[in-house]
């Protein structure tokens, strides 16, 4: 066993994949810390060492066998958890690792503190374990809180594991969802972060008084909370209107929308079965940008679908190219077993996936440095969140990582601060105003 905290038994979480993960580990920690458990760093010696995994690429899995491999051999005495979206896919994979000693697909998470508690032979207070609520842990998440709206996916694209890992669609009342957000303000959260696999479509399920679409949620949560700073994870094109875009009127929404392009070629959207055309995303962008000054866009991109020819995969780089992304995310295609698209013959080669993949990062990078030039000399609301020597790092509202040199404590403070310049993707700023003393 480890030294730990007054005896505390330790736990680590090392967290992969999307902010549902992340907003999943912010409950989870908050639950072991309730059961009595000790909240410790991945590099430090520990009890139990849980790996939150993500499952939607083969790279993903095998960042997951990578981790748990690498936990045993730096705690060789410790409880190994495999949780997430991997282990709710291939459990039988993941049971032939020796080094683990707990399973516990998606579905198991809400009583998985308690299944360790017994596992370790209950040497831990159970008070809290397994409740419905959702406590708040200072310790995870310490300036921004993920706040999961809804969880699942019914709209089940041809590549897309996640609708079989995550389930079908389901909401969280507004009315938890704003006093969650009120705990998270009063401990000291500046930003909240808006999570979910389908967000368009939150509240289709839900009935009687509250509100039943995503406008109508973000409306709840802006008159109803204190909490500074809103931001919404990602939205699809056909899920942008006037009237939602309207609210961003409201400078506690940060200008960030991330919407997953996928591809630009009309032919493969539809073998995808995305539930949108190259011309209705790029008019989605334009809408954004118009009524959202200074808006950043980021996007997912897929390159080497089954099917995508010379010509596909050029509109793709046209299109990207055009919209200027400050960000995006390239993936080559991977076949993911339980989805239509493994049954589709992968006619693109690795060779030419990785060529496609290179020049897509290639222009993400050209486009995301050309959107950081454009901000050079204005002054953005920074939220501070780590320090490295004397450099201070956070986030303007547009998802911008800023850097500045100040020997002041600007942990979790929200400072205007001007952009001045840049180097790779890391915009160098100058505080304008003191910040307060902690």
């Amino acid at each position: 066993m480890s030294s730990t905290l007054q005896g505390r038994p330790s736990v680590a979480i090392e967290t992969h994949g999307c902010k549902l993960n992340q907003a999943d580990t912010a409950v989870l920690a908050a639950r072991f810390e309730a059961a009595g458990f000790s909240l410790v760093g991945t590099d430090e010696p520990v009890d139990v060492y849980l790996v939150n995994s993500c499952t939607v690429t083969h790279v993903a899995d095998r960042k997951a066998r990578r981790s748990i491999r690498s936990a045993r051999r730096r705690n060789p005495a410790a409880t190994i958890v495999a949780t997430g979206c991997y282990a709710e896919r291939d459990p039988a994979a993941l049971a032939e690792l020796t080094e683990i000693d707990l399973l516990a697909g998606n579905g198991d998470k809400v009583r998985l503190v308690q299944d360790v508690v017994a596992l370790r032979g209950g040497d831990a207070s159970t008070c809290g374990v397994g409740s419905d609520e959702v406590p708040v842990s200072p310790k995870v998440l310490k300036t921004r809180a993920m706040v999961k709206i809804q969880e699942g996916c019914d709209q089940v694209c041809a590549y897309c594991i996640v609708p079989r890992v995550r389930g079908r669609e389901r909401s969280i009342p507004a009315s938890e969802l704003v006093a969650r957000i009120n705990r998270f303000a009063d401990a000291g959260y500046r930003e909240a972060v808006l999570t979910g696999t389908q967000l368009g479509t939150y509240g289709f399920d839900l009935s009687g008084h509250e509100p039943s679409t995503l406008t109508e949620l973000i409306a709840a949560i802006l008159n109803g909370t204190t909490i500074e700073r809103i931001r919404v994870s990602s939205l699809q094109p056909q899920e942008m209107d006037a009237e939602l875009l309207d609210l961003w009127s409201d400078k506690r929404l940060c200008p960030h929308f991330h919407m997953p392009l996928q591809s630009g070629s009309d032919a493969v959207l539809q073998r995808m079965r995305r539930r949108y055309n190259a011309e209705q995303y790029e008019r989605a962008v334009a809408q954004t940008r118009e009524t959202v000054p200074a808006a950043s866009i980021t996007a997912d991109v897929i390159a080497g679908f089954p099917g995508e020819t010379a010509d596909d995969y050029q509109r793709t780089y046209a299109l990207a190219e055009r919209i200027g992304f400050s960000a995006m995310h390239v993936f080559p295609f991977s076949s993911r077993p339980g989805t239509s698209a493994a049954h589709f013959d992968d006619d693109v080669t690795p060779q030419e996936k990785s060529a496609r993949v290179a020049r897509l990062i290639e222009l993400g990078g050209r486009t995301g440095s050309a959107f950081r030039d454009g901000l050079l000399g204005t002054v953005r609301p920074v939220l501070w969140e780590e320090q490295r020597n004397e450099a201070w790092t956070g986030l303007t509202d547009n998802y911008v990582r800023v850097s500045v040199h100040s020997q002041d404590n600007l942990f979790n403070q929200i400072l205007p601060t001007r952009l001045v310049g840049h180097s790779e993707q890391i915009v160098l700023g100058e505080l304008q105003r003191v910040p307060t003393a902690p």
